[in-house]
């Protein structure tokens, strides 16, 4: 039998109506999820500038909302045009938010405070202090104040919605220290804490006495990944590090006592000390040795990447068994392209398993499979690969010899000439499964692009927006596309009603 045909929007929206997804809360959401891929890729949907704006500082994009002056101004993208949501008082430089995550209310937890349902922005200053912002008037709900010991700089998730990390800049020392072997022996901290209700579970420092030759650290997870200078990636257990190492639980709002000095824990100017401290290497989990410290985990079953620790090497994925470090059949990938930028690879987000490899003509899906009589070995095969639309073209080169005679060769040009089509950016949006690919080509001094969205399952092309600015100042943001403040929004033509009594989201 052939493929059944799906009903058309109009059918399903009446079949919404009657009731006929009401039992399943999953059924509706994925019914309204492909009723609104199906107008975004439908040929009548047309995409317009509908707002334009100026910013001196990085314009940052989250779930509907954009952020101007390092996070100060949010503008929500949600409404048929932009309008702006609140905009924090002035502050000094000292002052501004460096780094911010979107913090978003857990299905069935019971919170302490109503404001706690709804969306928050958790940042982190310049100065130290960690703030609870309200995603919606921009009011400061809470306030951690970090240490006066080092400069804090970076937020990340270790588990997504539920810990993060703050990780501070790196403490090299001055370079007349470095030259005569006095430099600090700290070289980063890493705090750790439990979101809503905040509630500290360390701050662990990476001493260079216990990790010798250590360049960097960070937690995802719950794992430690430390990096050497040499290039080996070695992974931790941070749950073990914590009950091992941590010389005295800290609870925030309490008093405490550190160094002769007593103060409360989150207040200025006392912070919060310093509590883990590794005095002897702790057993690696894991490691492997791999160029630049690249590394990355994923697949079913797990498997991980790295590129071989030698610099001809770059350019080399080697796709290896977590379990037992053995490489997968056909698991060395190469992209037989000649470029100026290096092609990248990764895991694909939409938790298939499967691996998405980048270079400047083509997108190759892979897919890990088991090989067939040997459940034991995985083997590594192409799923679908997408290609840029290229002519075949060779340049000649003329040359003159010293008797005067001519000489004309071919010479191919390299694979991201700027003249031929070339992909730039790749991402999945994950609740309409599309993959998004921008592929640009230089005519005259403008970059001239378009925006191809492709079924993340067969990789077919579904839809080619072009892009009417230069790419010079086009940037990708999840969910929206801004150009130098442009704000592109997909125009619905009337073909399909949609009443209020029965919303699409």
């Amino acid at each position: 039998m052939g493929r059944t045909r799906k009903a058309n929007v109009c059918r399903r929206l009446s079949r919404r109506a009657l009731g006929f997804y009401a039992r399943d809360a999953g059924v509706v959401q994925r019914t309204n999820l492909g009723i609104l891929r199906a107008l975004v890729c439908q040929e009548s949907t047309k995409f317009k500038n509908v707002w334009t704006t100026h910013s001196k500082s990085p314009i940052a994009y989250e779930r509907g909302r954009i952020y101007f002056d390092n996070y100060r101004c949010c503008v929500s993208s949600v409404a048929s045009e932009p309008r702006k949501l609140y905009e924090m008082p002035k502050c000094s430089k000292s002052e501004k938010i460096e780094d911010a995550l979107l913090w978003e209310c857990p299905v069935g937890d019971i919170l302490p405070d109503p404001s706690d349902y709804k969306s928050s922005l958790i940042a982190l200053t310049a100065h130290n202090w960690l703030l609870r912002i309200s995603a919606t008037t921009g009011e400061v709900l809470e306030k951690i104040y970090l240490a006066s010991y080092c400069k804090f700089r970076y937020l990340s998730w270790d588990t997504p919605q539920e810990v993060i990390a703050v990780k501070s800049a790196q403490n090299k020392g001055s370079a007349a220290a470095r030259q005569a072997g006095t430099s600090p022996p700290v070289l980063l901290y890493l705090a750790v804490f439990r979101v809503l209700p905040f509630s500290l579970v360390g701050i662990l420092e990476i001493n260079k006495k216990v990790f010798e030759n250590v360049t960097d650290a960070t937690l995802s997870h719950g794992i430690l990944i430390v990096m050497y200078s040499s290039g080996l990636v070695r992974l931790y257990s941070f749950q073990a590090i914590i009950e091992q190492f941590m010389q005295q639980k800290l609870d925030l709002g309490c008093a405490c006592s550190q160094g002769g000095t007593t103060g409360t824990v989150g207040e200025a100017p006392f912070g919060i000390p310093c509590n883990v401290k590794i005095t002897d290497s702790p057993p690696p989990l894991f490691e492997v040795s791999s160029l630049e410290n690249a590394f990355q985990i994923g697949g079913h079953p797990w498997h991980y990447i790295i590129t071989p620790n030698k610099k001809k090497q770059k350019g080399v994925f080697h796709i290896c068994a977590l379990k037992d470090n053995s490489l997968a059949k056909n698991g060395i990938q190469e992209m037989e392209c000649c470029s100026l930028e290096s092609d990248w690879i990764y895991f694909h987000p939409d938790a298939s398993g499967r691996i998405i490899h980048v270079g400047p003509n083509q997108v190759k899906v892979l897919k890990l499979s088991e090989v067939e009589n040997d459940s034991s070995q995985h083997q590594i095969s192409e799923d679908f690969v997408i290609w840029a639309k290229r002519e075949d073209r060779k340049e000649n080169l003329i040359t003159v010899t010293a008797s005067g005679r001519v000489v004309k060769r071919n010479v191919s040009l390299l694979d991201d000439d700027p003249e031929q089509e070339t992909f730039k950016i790749v991402d999945y949006e994950d609740e309409l499964d599309l993959l998004s690919v921008v592929a640009v080509t230089q005519i005259d001094a403008e970059g001239k692009a378009h925006l191809d969205f492709h079924c993340n399952e067969y990789g077919t092309l579904l839809k080619s927006i072009p892009l009417v600015e230069s790419w010079d100042v086009v940037c990708i943001t999840s969910g929206t596309l801004s150009c130098k403040g442009f704000l592109y929004r997909c125009h619905l033509l009337d073909h399909v009603h949609i009443s209020p009594d029965s919303p699409m989201l």
